[in-house]
């Protein structure tokens, strides 16, 4: 699945990382509504299983960086989880009630198998999400995501400079390509472009970064601080004294 770039003029998608986690804990329900309180076009969240196959939102593989405890969640039951962190992490459907009406992308991390990931699409869809709900990950992932649903939308999540594999390409069939800020310039976005993708960036959380991203013509950034970066989109579309055709 390609598609063209966005057209000239179309503001830069504000993706906000695990919601607002600079001010709310991140992958939390407070968490996505503070980042879609603060602008954001759409929310990032990773979801995981846990023992008893309840996808819920959490980017580790334990609770112990953000819940204090060791224990990995695919070793606990939802009730356990929730013991555990006092009703903080979510599950995937609470995320979706809580972000209704705006995008959801559905990061899957920790190399979930066919089983898993057929298990939070059938999570998307039971929550009537399916056509705001677009999924990232490595390539393994997105194997088995376009192997669940040959309509779902991909941004395949790449870390080298050397382009992905045309036969991995044609297999995953990817609307997006999601490179890690840093290796992200003006060719290169070229590049993606006339290819006939998206291209999507994480996650840069500098007005700086994000001046280079936008001048370099992304299509989405990911971030950690998408007030920042709501406020970054709006100074470089304003018009300026230096622009033909801007009023002084």
């Amino acid at each position: 699945m390609t598609s063209t770039p966005q057209q000239p003029g179309r503001p830069v998608t504000a993706v906000a990382h695990r919601g607002d986690p600079y001010r709310v804990r991140e992958n939390t329900v407070a968490s996505l509504r503070s980042a879609l309180g603060r602008g954001a076009d759409a929310v990032e969240i990773d979801v995981r299983l846990t023992r008893d196959g309840v996808p819920v939102l959490l980017h580790d593989a334990t609770l112990k960086r953000l819940w204090e405890h060791e224990r990995p969640v695919l070793a606990l039951s939802f009730d356990e989880v929730r013991g555990l962190t006092g009703g903080g992490v979510p599950t995937l459907a609470e995320a979706l009630a809580a972000t209704d009406g705006h995008r959801v992308m559905v990061d899957l991390p920790g190399s979930p198998d066919v089983r898993a990931v057929r298990r939070v699409m059938d999570a998307v869809r039971e929550a009537g999400a399916a056509d705001r709900a677009y999924y990232c990950a490595g390539a393994d992932a997105m194997l088995a995501v376009r192997a669940a649903d040959p309509d779902a939308e991909i941004a395949l999540t790449w870390t080298t400079l050397a382009p992905p594999r045309p036969v991995l390409l044609e297999a995953i069939r990817p609307r997006w390509l999601n490179y890690r800020f840093s290796l992200v310039d003006r060719p290169l976005a070229d590049r993606v472009h006339r290819d006939g993708y998206l291209l999507s960036v994480w996650t840069p959380d500098t007005r700086r970064s994000m001046r280079r991203l936008l001048a370099a013509g992304v299509d989405s950034i990911t971030t950690n601080r998408v007030d920042m970066l709501c406020a970054t989109r709006a100074s470089a579309a304003a018009p300026s004294p230096d622009r033909p055709g801007s009023r002084v």
